[in-house]
């Protein structure tokens, strides 16, 4: 056996949908996260209920790396369908736990196996007929257990914050568990490198937590007071999360009225139509899809933008077009979001890179929403929303709500009742409101998606029409010196990457991979939509810029061009990654070597 590894791999656990995995998989986790090691799960399932091949990745480094990794060091082939397949996945010199009845004719030779009689354990030792589906798995944690050095107290952890809804529960899971940990112990002797040890000063402080769930949490304490939403994966759970919050934290403890009114509606069309609806009225309101529903709000959209009604859209990204894989993570709707609707449109975008983002960014969607009056989208995905991620605890909010230029009955009376609802007063294109109810008879005004002009008056005057669209481009630009600026991080290298939301994870860790090699690299994160005068800087600073991110055609990759000067516009490159899967740090440095080493 050679030297040690030691917290430095990374576990796959092959298996089937719907037969329990993910609970099993989700101890282990939370089991080795107790032991103060950086843990980096990566679930990969696919679009039906029950059967189908699923993955799920543990990724383990002492350096916290959270982005996926191309390599498995553990695999725990619990899936005779893709067997062989799964095989070709583990490095040399790695470790296969497998079920004891898989042929084993003609396999590899340079790895280790512990093959494993799950099923007959199982049977034998799991008495209930209903249950021993799901426990089958929890003997593949007692395995690993023994297998990594796991303490029995980690597991029992795991275990116990896994069940915490349901504590009767317990002692049946660790019970399976203790069958895997005890085969392991009676059968066999360790043939590989492979241990875990406790770890201190990474972890604390730190809790894992899904993006959508950090999302929830955001728009929760961002004030929002209307929901309304259409089942979509992988958006379903930021609502499914926010319903749950609501209900524990936006009740009257005398009466039990809820404070915030959650609608299902019929199609992600008529949720969004309810959500602009209950933004015109004065609520804060929001709706929660993926690309395909995104798609269906595109008129909506521009009546909200055209109209100035505020409202808060998250889009959770997945691969298209069409249907496409809706289990798989994409940043495809960048550019289609950012014009959704006809005509001239652009909206506010903001874009999350870590789960502490995708709270604080929910939260504030709002006040910006509010305060520029127009749609705001959140833009996460797949990767960052569904899967657990190591985040700081999240801070309470230290500021109340930003409503905007809203006119009170007072300021009403104070302007003697003479106001144009998209009248430019201060000269930033944002203009006063009224919320329907305000006490005065002269707080209505029409609201159209027609052309108006200041009075909120209908009108296909052509100067009219071009003023207003004028005061949108200003109210624009306002808004993109109040958004999240960029985070740069600069040493005066040569060479710069750009990227946002998820990629961020991979560019971390590409970076420090690269100044390993000698080669540091600078890097600036875009956080918002529009861009930044930031991200021209930073391109004038360095000889060649490369935009990560993940789809086909290069979108953030040709918004930048199109902000840049003339002059600018060559020195910025493109990397993409755009298979379904979150991008290793490999897709990074890999092509940017390559293109490094070619002149340009």
């Amino acid at each position: 056996m050679t030297e040690s590894i030691v917290n430095d791999l990374t576990i796959q656990a092959a298996t089937v949908n719907g037969s329990g995995s993910q609970t099993a998989n989700l101890v282990l986790t939370r089991a080795i996260f107790h032991m103060g090691i950086p843990v980096a799960p990566k679930n990969v399932f696919p679009s039906n209920i029950e059967g189908l091949p699923t993955w799920y990745q543990l990724r383990i480094t002492p350096e916290g790396h959270m982005a996926r990794s191309d390599k498995v060091d553990i695999l725990i082939a619990f899936n005779v369908a893709t067997w062989r397949e799964d095989l070709k996945s583990v490095r040399p010199g790695g470790v296969v736990i497998h079920e004891e009845a898989f042929s084993t004719a003609d396999v590899r030779t340079d790895i280790v196996y512990y093959p494993v009689p799950f099923s007959k354990l199982a049977k034998s030792k799991i008495q209930s007929d209903t249950l021993r589906k799901q426990l089958a798995n929890m003997i593949y944690v007692g395995v690993v257990a023994g297998l990594l050095g796991i303490p029995w107290g980690a597991i029992e952890h795991g275990v116990k914050r896994q069940f915490l809804p349901k504590p009767k529960a317990v002692p049946v899971n660790l019970d399976a568990i203790k069958v895997g940990y005890d085969y392991w112990q009676d059968n066999f002797s360790k043939q590989d490198p492979y241990r875990l040890e406790p770890m201190t000063g990474v972890v604390e402080g730190k809790v894992l937590v899904e993006g959508n769930q950090a999302a929830a949490l955001g728009a929760l304490m961002g004030g929002v007071t209307v929901v309304a939403w259409y089942p979509i994966t992988p958006s379903s759970s930021l609502c499914e999360y926010l319903i749950a919050y609501a209900d524990r934290f936006r009740v009257d403890e005398k009466t039990g009225e809820k404070h915030v009114s959650v609608v299902q509606a019929e199609d992600e069309l008529a949720a969004v139509g309810m959500a602009i609806g209950a933004g015109w009225a004065g609520a804060r309101a929001m709706t929660s899809t993926s690309g395909p529903g995104i798609s269906l709000m595109a008129e909506f959209s521009g009546l909200a933008y055209y109209a100035e009604v505020p409202v808060v859209i998250f889009d959770i990204q997945r691969i298209g077009p069409s249907t496409g894989l809706p289990t798989r993570t994409s940043q495809a709707d960048i550019g289609f979001v950012y014009t959704l609707s006809h005509g001239d449109t652009k909206h506010l975008v903001l874009l999350p890179g870590t789960v502490e983002e995708c709270y604080e960014f929910a939260r504030d969607a709002f006040d910006h929403s509010d305060r520029f009056q127009t749609p705001v989208f959140v833009l996460s995905d797949l990767d960052l929303g569904m899967n657990l991620w190591m985040t700081p605890e999240f801070k309470y909010p230290e500021k109340g709500f930003d409503r905007g230029k809203v006119l009170s009955k007072q300021d009403l009376e104070k302007l003697a009742g003479e106001w144009g609802r998209y009248r430019d007063v201060d000269g930033d294109g944002v203009t006063y409101r009224t919320i329907p109810g305000t006490d005065h008879p002269a707080a209505g005004y029409f609201t159209r998606g027609s052309g108006h002009d200041e009075q909120a008056r209908y009108t296909e005057g052509a100067e009219a029409y071009a003023r207003n669209m004028d005061r949108l481009s200003r109210k624009l630009e306002t808004a993109r010196h109040a958004l999240p600026a960029p985070v740069v991080e600069e040493s005066g290298a040569s060479i710069g990457l750009i990227a946002f939301g998820s990629t961020h994870s991979a560019v971390i860790e590409a970076r420090e991979t690269l100044a390993a090699a000698g080669k540091a690299i600078d890097y600036l994160r875009v956080r918002a939509l529009p861009l930044s005068d930031d991200v021209a800087e930073f391109v004038r600073r360095h000889d060649h810029v490369y935009v990560v991110e993940q789809n086909r055609d290069g979108q953030l990759f040709d918004l930048i061009r199109l902000a840049l000067p003339a002059q600018l516009v060559e020195r910025v490159r493109s990397i993409r990654h755009y298979n379904g899967q979150p991008i290793p740090a490999a897709a990074i440095t890999e092509p940017l070597i390559q293109l490094e080493a070619v002149p340009a």
